[in-house]
């Protein structure tokens, strides 16, 4: 989760790289502007975690695979660099260089949604991603304060929206050929304390 404070002055993307491989801590990277990424609450790790294990279960026997929130991500032109919880790829994986940290070929990004980074997840970083990532055909956003997820599909010429919402909600991934219940998504978060 990016902050919304500034941490370092504005750089190149050559500068973030050197500084961020060299790091303990994790940024984000927008137009030269570097961010501290913030922790993550229990239901948050918990939902990323259920979001792993579901796809990787169902795509064991498939050309995909999944990366986690410590892989990054590159927006065509490079003025984002940014950790999404959980990307899926199907076929061979493309990387920014040799050091393989930063991966420009996903199929599928999900993002947990927090107060502090929902409306950028929404509205900017979804910008980028949807006219600067050309292997991306689907957008995932989990909310974490309702059983509540939106999806993003890529078109023929424009990017079609679904919701889907509650415990008995379905979350179809057409282009990795995965069915996500809700339920397994937010199973042991304060949500769905009664589901068992």
């Amino acid at each position: 989760m990016a902050l919304p404070q500034q941490f370092l002055p504005t750089m190149s993307a050559e500068q973030y790289l050197r500084l961020e491989r060299a790091s303990e801590d994790r940024h984000e990277f927008v137009d030269g502007i570097v961010y501290a990424m913030a922790g993550e609450s229990p239901d948050h790790s918990t939902i990323c975690y259920n979001l792993a294990g579901i796809t990787h279960a169902q795509l064991t026997d498939k050309p995909c695979r999944g990366f986690s929130p410590n892989m990054k991500v590159r927006t065509n032109i490079g003025d984002l660099y940014a950790y999404p919880d959980l990307m899926i790829i199907c076929g061979e994986p493309k990387f920014h260089d040799k050091k393989g940290d930063v991966l420009l070929n996903p199929t599928v990004i999900f993002e947990v949604l927090s107060p502090s980074t929902e409306r950028y997840d929404r509205g900017e970083k979804f910008r980028r991603y949807r006219t600067q990532i050309e292997s991306l055909a689907q957008y995932v956003m989990v909310s974490q304060d309702r059983i509540h997820v939106e999806v993003f599909h890529r078109g023929t010429e424009t990017w079609n929206h679904d919701e889907i919402d509650g415990e008995d909600g379905l979350l179809t991934l057409r282009s990795i050929e995965c069915a996500l219940l809700l339920k397994e998504i937010y199973r042991n978060t304060e949500l769905t304390k009664h589901i068992s």
